[in-house]
């Protein structure tokens, strides 16, 4: 193949998850639509947080940041794809996807990294109840997710460093609907065992470290239900991180059965659709399963949608 240098590639060509030109209509109006539903469930959870005082607490400062990195993320490859189903085109430009590559890597990390921060909260709030404000002050709350974001900007940096420093060849066809690095790699030219083994690392370090603390702070919390001594103690106890790790389930186990299924099968197509799962579904279903098993976000919610109903003159006056 013939061999180009990285600054002769001006764009790549993303084959997306379907060549039926049947499909692409309805492609476009569902991808569409759980994007909407994405963006506005995600920022009905900042709204109903930032304006409600009794939501001013760590969890929920937590929250609308993991909502805030949803919002993010889908933003980061979702628009590209369906602008790409709307004018028939497939390409993307080399910053385009530089881009792709180096956003999704900073708010996929920024999002488990904040789950293990959350999981922290968690366990702070379970085991040591009456410290919990003491230990989780604002300070500290804050540190946390600059901290997140700052080794997320790290992890992002590295992904690109990759990117930046291969070369491509004329074949330039990518079988996915975004810049998705492990594809990109598969389009080098050069010898790419470094940098796959880059990768790895990126991934055991960014990745795998955050799930060990999850792991390790579920265990303390499930030690310390097993210490109330009365069920219905131990079932609100388990209630207050019930809707936390449904999502952390939700986030890691469809990020590795997109994995498993990406070494197993050897379509990169069936890869590119089990991906959808953890960057299109996960993101908008997280909101749906922080309000509806949580009291006090729905009557956040509530109370916002009364107050902007009795907000509209005409509501207000047959109201009145």
């Amino acid at each position: 193949m013939e061999a180009q240098n990285l600054t002769d590639v001006s764009e790549f060509l993303l084959l997306g998850l379907s060549d039926d030109p049947d499909l692409q209509p309805l492609l476009f109006g569902l991808f569409l639509s759980m994007y909407l539903v994405t963006v506005l469930g995600n920022l009905l959870i900042i709204l109903a947080v930032s304006s409600d005082s009794q939501l001013h607490t760590p969890m929920y400062f937590f929250l609308s940041n993991l909502s805030l990195a949803d919002i993010s993320i889908s933003t980061t490859t979702i628009p590209k794809m369906l602008v790409n189903l709307q004018t028939h085109s497939k390409s993307i430009t080399y910053a385009g996807c530089l881009a792709q590559v180096t956003l999704f890597s900073l708010f996929g990390c920024l999002e488990s990294l904040l789950l293990t921060v959350m999981a922290y909260d968690r366990l702070v709030a379970i085991s040591h109840p009456l410290h919990y404000l003491v230990i989780m002050n604002p300070y500290l709350c804050g540190l946390l997710v600059l901290g997140s974001f700052s080794i997320s900007v790290l992890s992002s940096l590295l992904h690109s460093l990759v990117m930046s420093h291969v070369t491509f060849c004329a074949d330039v066809e990518i079988p996915h609907f975004f810049c998705d690095l492990s594809q990109l790699l598969n389009l080098v030219c050069s010898d790419t065992s470094a940098n796959n083994i880059l990768i790895y690392f990126i991934g055991t370090i960014f990745g795998g470290i955050p799930l060990s603390g999850i792991l390790y702070s579920y265990s303390h919390i499930i030690s310390s239900i097993l210490r109330v001594s009365t069920s219905g103690g131990r079932y609100k106890a388990f209630s207050t991180c019930a809707s936390h790790l449904s999502v952390v389930c939700l986030f890691y186990g469809t990020g590795i059965g997109v994995y498993l299924s990406s070494t197993v099968s050897s379509s990169p197509r069936k890869a590119a659709v089990a991906s959808v799962m953890y960057t299109v579904v996960t993101p908008m279903l997280n909101p749906f399963i922080y309000s509806l098993r949580n009291k006090d976000i729905k009557s956040a919610l509530w109370r916002i949608s009364a107050k902007y109903l009795m907000s509209t003159p005409m509501l207000s006056f047959f109201g009145s």
